[in-house]
């Protein structure tokens, strides 16, 4: 169902929104987060609706009666190295249920290049499938974190990115310096409402960022950033996403639990979603499947429980 706010379709999914009865390929969410409060996240305000564990079971009974062939777990700023360790206990643990991980880099900063290259050779084919550095900026996150871009790229390791500003020209950037590295931009690079003059900037950014073709962008995080904005205007974005880079260069997630305040899991994928009618079953398959496959090289491992 699509309700209406001001006469217009707004950004708020249903799972029963009634598309094409075209059958869909089995989803790889690429994006979704498992905490408890007690262990840390500073971040989560006591009293909020994310004030409560979220356990692989949570995650289980979330999925249920979706056309889901994995999730991708994304550290949540938990803010030690542990998380990193529990995030692969999981995924060994349950790979019927987690695809793959992307860890936190900025806990690993101050250990040093060498101390980081040595964890991933020891944890082998159960090391991170990415790592995620975030800020206000590029150039506001941590220096002993970017320091260990160049060893992602040595081994192979995505390169999440999820700034509050200039997300895809920084992207560029990196990867133009480290060809190698894919560089995934977590949430279309955090747009700015797309009804504002600032989308003009947020447009040209994309097209900048398809010029390298290591950059990869996700279409996730839009239940939240972008309620209240117009159903049509959504799809737009993820169409000149789409589009511009092209479907082997797009995946996408859920943000789950994040996205609960605004709907569920299944409501935020419809979201992510809302470009892609007019791509072909193959090109359809390759976003919501095949492309995460390759950018995080999941099933390399083959974890046994």
């Amino acid at each position: 169902m699509v309700r209406l706010t001001g006469g217009e379709p707004t950004c708020q999914y249903s799972e029963a929104a009634p598309h094409a009865p075209r059958r869909s390929p089995a989803v790889i969410d690429c994006h979704v987060h498992l905490w408890d409060p007690a262990q840390g996240f500073p971040w989560i305000r006591p009293g909020s609706e994310h004030h409560h564990a979220f356990g692989e079971a949570e995650l289980e009974q979330a999925g249920e009666g979706m056309e889901l062939s994995g999730a991708v777990l994304v550290e949540a700023s938990r803010g030690d190295v542990g998380e990193t360790r529990a995030l692969r206990e999981l995924r060994l643990r349950r790979p019927d249920l987690i695809a793959g991980y992307v860890a936190n880099l900025h806990v690993h900063g101050e250990d040093g290049p060498d101390v980081f290259r040595a964890l991933l050779d020891e944890w082998g084919g159960s090391r991170p499938h990415g790592m995620r550095i975030g800020g206000t900026s590029w150039t506001a996150t941590p220096a002993p974190a970017r320091a260990l871009v160049p060893v992602l790229a040595e081994t192979g390791l995505a390169l999440d990115l999820n700034l509050h500003r200039g997300a895809l020209t920084a992207a560029a950037h990196i990867g133009q310096r480290h060809p190698g590295l894919a560089v995934v931009v977590d949430h279309l690079g955090n747009p700015p409402d797309p009804r504002t003059p600032a989308a003009g900037e947020w447009y040209r950014d994309v097209e900048s960022a398809a010029a390298r073709p290591n950059v990869v962008v996700k279409v996730s995080g839009l239940l939240t950033q972008q309620y209240g904005t117009p159903q049509r205007r959504i799809a737009h974005m993820v169409r000149h996403v789409v589009d511009t880079l092209g479907p082997d260069r797009c995946l996408v997630g859920s943000d789950w639990p994040i996205c609960l305040p605004r709907g569920s899991r299944a409501d935020s994928l419809a979201a992510s979603r809302a470009g892609l009618e007019h791509l072909t079953a193959g090109q359809r398959e390759r976003v919501l499947h095949s492309t995460a496959v390759r950018v995080y090289g999941l099933g390399r491992d083959r974890p046994r429980g």
